[in-house]
């Protein structure tokens, strides 16, 4: 075993020097200290992982169960990515988007079969309208939610600092591209948010200024008409349609695929119904937010000065 260990300690140092020379760094820059707390957090992780190993060669010479030993392999360590508040505010989104899409698009292609199916399951085109009216109420009300979510709680105001586009993510892009087309065997690094979804949060929002603005004057068009000319309203019936076609295509093609359908995820991710993410998924997709996640725990691991004391 401690072959074993010092060979794996030797891979990992290997491992962080190359690190190092990849990022075009000089030997005589980096921070020795630095250096050897990086390789104290690689000796935690170390001994981790031995004892992980340990434990599966003690469950294969007990003869334990498939059922113990798989749940030993897969022991790995989880991450939180979405809140219960924020997984609650999906469902309630997802929902009502379904509700819309499901008896809105029958509207923009009356012609079509499906659509005389959907509307006599419904049973006929006034319930359809007042179901449709019901996923719209859902739509505000998480909007709304959402809106004073990001205003008055600390973790909606940080995430709404982490979501506006930056100039990084225009480079991330173009280094995605570089990756993909084989120019380059280095993929960009992302943070609590990459450049999709951030592209996904904003088309979302958008979506429902659009959506709920337009829907609200075609909901109380009568009201609308006595202070707004007719033009107006037929200005918002078109954008509610195109609007409402693209934000469906939108979700079917690029959400559904980036979250559920890729290769990588296929058949489903749980981060929305689970909240957590693990730590391969973080070091694939939010590797920098992952290294943020151990200097903080390496900051709170010190031992605390005189200072440090008396300001908390």
């Amino acid at each position: 075993m401690a072959d074993f260990k010092q060979e794996l300690r030797e891979a990992l140092r290997r491992s962080l020097l190359q690190r190092l020379a990849d990022r075009d760094l000089p030997r005589e820059l980096v921070d020795e200290e630095r250096l050897g707390e990086i390789a104290s957090e690689l000796d935690a992780s170390l001994d981790q992982m031995v004892a992980r190993q340990e434990e599966i060669l003690q469950a294969v010479s007990e003869q334990a169960p498939p059922e113990a030993l798989e749940k030993a392999v897969e022991k790995e360590e989880y991450f939180s990515r979405l809140s219960l508040n924020l997984r609650l505010q999906h469902v309630i989104m997802l929902t009502s988007v379904l509700i819309l899409i499901v008896t809105g698009l029958p509207l923009k292609f009356h012609d079509a079969k499906f659509s005389h199916f959907i509307m006599e399951f419904f049973g006929g085109i006034s319930n359809s309208a007042i179901i449709h009216r019901v996923g719209a109420t859902g739509l505000i009300f998480v909007g709304v939610y959402h809106l004073l979510y990001t205003v008055l709680a600390k973790a909606g105001r940080r995430d709404f600092v982490l979501l506006l586009p930056k100039l990084q993510d225009l480079k991330d892009y173009i280094q995605q591209i570089k990756y993909f087309l084989g120019r380059t065997n280095k993929k960009a690094k992302f943070g609590r948010f990459s450049y999709i979804e951030k592209f996904d949060y904003w088309a979302v929002y958008w979506g429902m200024v659009i959506m709920i603005g337009s829907g609200s004057l075609l909901w109380f068009e009568n009201i609308a008409l006595r202070v707004l000319p007719k033009f107006i309203l037929d200005i918002a019936k078109e954008a509610h349609s195109d609007e409402a076609l693209l934000a469906t295509l939108a979700i079917i093609i690029w959400h559904f695929y980036n979250v559920h359908l890729n290769p990588h995820k296929f058949p489903m991710s749980k981060i929305w119904i689970t909240g957590k993410i693990s730590k391969h998924e973080m070091l694939e997709e939010h590797y920098l937010e992952y290294e943020e996640i151990l200097r903080q725990r390496a900051g709170d691991s010190q031992p605390k000065t005189q200072a440090d004391k008396a300001q908390s």
